[in-house]
């Protein structure tokens, strides 16, 4: 009965199905009906998980081969403002672990390229040269944003990343659970410029200890 009443049914969902069942002198419940259709293989296999295999790690040669890009929020809890929005801009060099970083107001291309420019300035100051970067972007128009327009005229070569792989920006993202744990959580800012001045002295002394 159960199995003309589901090949002539395929699409029913359970509850239906027993209750056509049930007419036709079905008695049991309906977890008895589950199980008896799971029994006997009336349910599809589950298609198995592909499983992504992570590439190994490129440990870098010399400073400046990769520089980790990423922007954190600035939480709102350290702002006198509650209407002002905060972006702390992060760079980290994977071979040295230096950080550069920079305080604005909004996290736009704008910002991502003026932060380009001194990063690389800065960087270049200490005597590297910074060769690649990487960074998660949205952007999808199919026309290079004005981020990687000033990457190529600084001859950086630059690669966009999909989220939620730390692989790839792993040491950027740990720097900022550091930057939470070390700097917001005691620090309040009144204006841009407080952030800033604020930022810069967090990034000196953290240059001076272990990530």
């Amino acid at each position: 009965l159960i199995r003309n009443m589901r090949r002539r049914n395929p699409t029913l969902g359970m509850v239906e199905l027993w209750h056509r069942l049930r007419k036709r002198g079905y008695s049991r419940c309906l977890e008895s009906l589950f199980r008896v259709m799971r029994r006997l293989g009336m349910f599809p296999q589950p298609k198995p998980k592909s499983t992504c295999k992570a590439k190994p790690y490129e440990q870098m040669q010399y400073p400046g081969q990769r520089v980790q890009v990423d922007v954190k929020v600035v939480p709102l809890k350290c702002l006198a403002n509650p209407e002002e929005r905060l972006y702390q801009y992060t760079a980290i060099d994977e071979y040295t672990r230096l950080r550069y970083l920079g305080a604005y107001p909004e996290q736009s291309t704008y910002s991502s390229a003026d932060f380009l420019e001194k990063m690389a300035a800065w960087f270049k100051r200490r005597g590297v040269r910074v060769e690649f970067t990487n960074r998660f972007s949205t952007n999808r128009k199919g026309r290079l944003t004005r981020f990687e327009l000033t990457a190529a005229r600084l001859g950086i070569r630059h690669k966009l990343i999909r989220p939620y792989t730390p692989r790839h920006n792993g040491k950027v993202e740990r720097s900022h659970r550091e930057d939470q744990k070390r700097f917001y959580n005691t620090h309040r800012f009144f204006s841009l410029t407080d952030f800033g001045v604020q930022l810069a002295v967090h990034q000196n002394r953290s240059n001076d200890l272990p990530m």
